[in-house]
């Protein structure tokens, strides 16, 4: 089928093309979100008379859109959840709650603009991709730990080990004076 665009589709075209897609992609994704019209004399009158709000709307999306991207980007955002003392998350951290940490920090974000091919099931800093409009994609810093005290020591570059996620415990400051008592004779007996 083919369809003239309303907006830039990203790996389709830009606004006012007239490109061949697939029925199925046409008729359930772009005519009923409105990104696009079906490719007749008609409405490529109608997309003549109404390009000039069509694209005055799109850049102020587009503006809108990069303020947004300037506030967030480079930000980054932790998330705690429960993990194995490898880091294994139990369960995983999916776009709903890259979302909810945004909206704890005041950004609201579509969950389909939220860029997350598989979720995330280990403890760590994560960068993820928001595509805020068509033309403006930024990259945030997801901080995925135990509690915020690992998130902090993360941020700052320390590597956690599996002491340190059990037992809140530095295994590099502990001494062998600490287990044990070297001037010990091992008797228990006392004269």
């Amino acid at each position: 089928m083919d369809v003239i665009l309303l907006e830039r589709i990203a790996k389709l075209g830009q606004m006012g093309e007239t490109v061949k897609v697939r029925d199925g992609f046409a008729r359930n994704y772009l005519l009923p979100q409105g990104k696009a019209l079906r490719a007749n004399e008609a409405n490529k009158k109608r997309f003549e008379t109404e390009r000039a709000t069509l694209e005055a709307r799109n850049l102020e999306r587009k503006s809108e859109a990069q303020k947004v991207a300037d506030v967030l980007g480079g930000k980054s955002f932790v998330v705690v959840r429960a993990a194995g003392e490898t880091g294994q998350l139990y369960g995983s951290v999916a776009a709903r709650d890259i979302i909810d940490a945004l909206a704890a920090a005041g950004f609201n974000i579509g969950r389909n603009q939220v860029d997350l091919n598989n979720p995330i099931k280990t403890i760590g800093l994560h960068d993820v991709t928001l595509h805020l409009h068509s033309e403006v994609e930024i990259t945030i810093q997801l901080n995925v730990a135990r509690s915020a005290d690992e998130a902090e020591r993360q941020l700052k570059g320390e590597t956690l080990t599996s002491a340190d996620a059990i037992y809140g415990v530095d295994e590099d400051a502990l001494r062998p004076e600490d287990f044990f008592d070297p001037d010990a004779d091992g008797d228990s007996d006392e004269e």
